[in-house]
């Protein structure tokens, strides 16, 4: 009995109440985004880009010039439905945190109806695990200057075959540095893929979450 007793003690003594349910936050962060990866197979979200933190929210299958290239409360309520049963809480109006991961997930203000679509993340306090969500068309822009062209052109043709973009916003606000001169110039292709893609299965059926 006394022996039981001075094991119980030493046992009590060397581990903490509840350590057997303590993780280390990158043990948490990895398992939850082995969960998120899980999303590219429904129809309206998805990482987008793990290198650069990037989710894409579905927007819309056909675009005007003067739409505003923003995330709508529907867009955002969709993302916080998924990420919600994964232990993400939403902070702020533009921060969603998963505490034990040490992870959050950026909403970027939506500054001004000129704003370009590629400034987008510009301002955004992002750490490395840290990830920003954003319409396909800015989740595009980000491709465009991280990339070179070949992969930036591969990465898009990928993103638009499920979210589409708006080509006619992006193509208004490319600029004279030399990797934006480099996109103009396959524009038409991309656009080209993109018409095949919304006209096709299943894509054409989708609708906006609004």
């Amino acid at each position: 009995m006394i022996r039981r007793l001075l094991r119980l003690f030493t046992a009590s003594a060397v581990q903490p109440a509840g350590a057997d349910f303590v993780s280390d936050p990158e043990t948490v962060r990895a398992q939850v985004l082995e969960q998120m990866r899980a999303f590219s197979a429904e129809p309206y979200f998805q990482i987008a880009d793990e290198k650069l933190g990037l989710l894409s929210v579905f927007d819309d299958l056909k675009y005007d010039r003067a739409d505003v290239d923003m995330i709508s409360p529907a867009m955002r309520h969709h993302v916080v439905g998924k990420l919600g049963p994964l232990g993400f809480r939403q902070t702020s109006g533009t921060v969603l945190e998963h505490a034990e991961a040490d992870m959050r997930g950026h909403i970027p203000k939506f500054h001004a109806l000129g704003a370009s679509p590629f400034d987008i993340a510009r301002y955004t306090e992002k750490r490395p695990q840290d990830y920003c969500l954003l319409t396909p068309t800015q989740v595009a822009c980000q491709y465009v200057d991280h990339y070179e062209l070949d992969d930036a052109v591969q990465r898009i043709e990928a993103l638009i075959a499920k979210h589409p973009i708006n080509l006619l916003k992006l193509a208004d606000y490319l600029e004279g540095k030399s990797k934006h001169r480099a996109f103009r110039e396959v524009l038409g292709h991309i656009k080209l893929k993109q018409r095949i893609a919304v006209e096709s299965e299943p894509l054409c059926r989708r609708r906006s979450l609004g």
